[in-house]
């Protein structure tokens, strides 16, 4: 199904699913903000902050018990004091700030930590790669994954240095094989059914696209990030190529650390060890 601007689902009689009116390029047809026991809510993700998705959200709900957030990225967290304001509620996030994100949580997340509902409860796993305050959600009893921007259906997520780290987002998809969950339900995107699957899928993409690099460098004694982006991807539109051109160097800084590539004078060179 594919999911529209301000579409709202009741994945079950405890998960409610709005998405958020901000459509575009790096969101889909919006963020998804997620109500988990509406009853007594945790609101995760709770997005822009737009009046009416605020609305929205509060005419779901009987009460807030808190507001969680995978991480602090502008179509992510806005509405969250608004609602904290309205509501009563605390935010949950895993920093004070990130750059110039003016949020500020009552409550620090951390890896592991629970938090109950009506059914079971909400463990908060530490995720870093596309952000380093990214966090996703398991949801017990059913074992549901809320992923963030960690997996997005319909396409990958841009993973931008500094704060962006390649190899991080590579071992945090590994370590949410562990939990073996029954189902994705992204930040953008609809829900993900073979998730195991999906997750290997993002880890072989990820490894084909750094093969690649490779082979090019192999080939082409060294380029620029401009030069190498148009190579790399050159299975992507040219207008998408600024956006590639930051998990390309996430790639890059990613083997640099391995010492399989090198950098000097805006040039990335192949280790010969590699030839």
């Amino acid at each position: 199904m594919s999911l529209q601007t301000k579409q709202f689902d009741k994945l079950s009689p405890q998960v409610l699913r709005l998405v958020a009116p901000n459509p575009g390029l790096m969101t889909g047809p919006g963020t998804n903000t997620y109500i988990i026991d509406p009853d007594n809510a945790w609101i995760i993700d709770p997005g822009p902050a737009d009046p009416e998705h605020i609305e929205r959200i509060l005419q779901c709900v009987k009460t807030v018990r808190g507001i969680l957030l995978t991480h602090t990225h502008p179509d992510h967290w806005p509405a969250a004091p608004i609602l904290a304001q309205r509501s009563g509620a605390p935010i949950y996030a895993a920093t004070l700030a990130m750059g110039n994100t003016p949020v500020t949580p009552d409550h620090l997340l951390h890896d592991q930590q629970t938090f109950t509902t009506a059914q079971g409860h909400i463990t908060a796993i530490h995720t870093p790669g596309h952000a380093s305050n990214h966090f996703c959600f398991l949801l017990q009893p059913e074992n549901w994954l809320l992923t963030g921007d960690h997996i997005m259906n319909g396409s990958t997520v841009v993973i931008a240095p500094p704060d962006g780290d390649m190899q991080a987002y590579l071992d945090s998809l590994e370590k949410l094989k562990t939990p073996a969950p029954t189902c994705l339900l992204p930040a953008h995107g609809d829900v993900i059914d073979e998730p195991i699957r999906a997750i290997e899928q993002l880890i072989a993409h990820r490894l084909r696209r750094e093969a690649k690099i490779l082979h090019i460098l192999q080939l082409e004694h060294g380029l620029s990030l401009s030069e190498l982006v148009k190579l790399v991807y050159d299975d992507v539109s040219a207008e998408l190529h600024p956006i590639a051109q930051q998990s390309l160097l996430a790639h890059l800084l990613k083997l640099q650390q391995e010492d399989r590539v090198s950098y000097k004078k805006n040039v990335w060179y192949l280790h010969a060890s590699d030839y």
